[in-house]
């Protein structure tokens, strides 16, 4: 019976002395980073709504943005089209 044993062993430190850093240009990220200005006291309301939730609040954003822009023809309050 052969005996099948990979020439690396893992359980030793790595060697990173001839690593090199690549870069992947095909790659994108999933999300893109914003910058937006609320007033506080709505930041406020959205944290703790999060935190009643148990969800950090930039994901309870994310939620909330998500499902006014899915809905098919809602139209906006105040808003210019």
């Amino acid at each position: 019976m052969k005996k099948y044993v990979k020439p690396d062993n893992s359980t030793q430190p790595a060697d990173f002395s001839t690593a090199r850093r690549v870069v992947f240009a095909n790659l994108k990220p999933t999300a893109s980073p914003i910058s937006l200005r609320l007033p506080s006291s709505v930041l406020d309301r959205l944290k703790i709504s999060a935190h009643s939730q148990g969800i950090p609040y930039q994901s309870l954003i994310k939620t909330i943005l998500a499902d006014a822009v899915s809905v098919p023809g809602a139209s906006r309050k105040g808003g210019k089209s």
